[in-house]
């Protein structure tokens, strides 16, 4: 059985710890923006099952409106997001320097959009 995305803040909507589910998968879903946390995932052998991978396709709702609005980063959220469906990727990811690497071309990408 497939699960559908929470409505945003929806009345009624039950409660985890304090939090709403559309509260925690949009805290989690953005935590992806950050290449260190990816790094730290596939170090917990995270990104090998396939319960989780099955969890990172689900949450692929982000990239669609309503949700999409309330990315605080959407650029390296929704980029991580895509290339975490990717196998490739998921191994890579342990490897310091392609954390280094996405952690410079964010920094140059947040520099580029304050020139603008």
């Amino acid at each position: 059985m497939e699960s559908s995305p929470p409505l945003p803040l929806a009345n009624g909507e039950p409660m985890y710890g304090g939090y709403s589910r559309f509260e925690i998968e949009l805290e989690f879903v953005q935590s992806l923006a950050n290449p260190y946390y990816l790094n730290h995932l596939a170090s917990q052998k995270l990104l090998s099952q396939p319960s989780f991978i099955a969890y990172l396709a689900y949450l692929q709702y982000w990239t669609k409106p309503p949700y999409l609005k309330y990315l605080t980063y959407p650029g390296p959220t929704l980029k991580h997001l895509e290339l975490l469906q990717q196998e490739r990727f998921r191994q890579d990811i342990m490897s310091p320097d392609l954390v280094q690497r996405l952690v410079e071309d964010e920094m140059k990408a947040a520099v580029e959009w304050h020139k603008e």
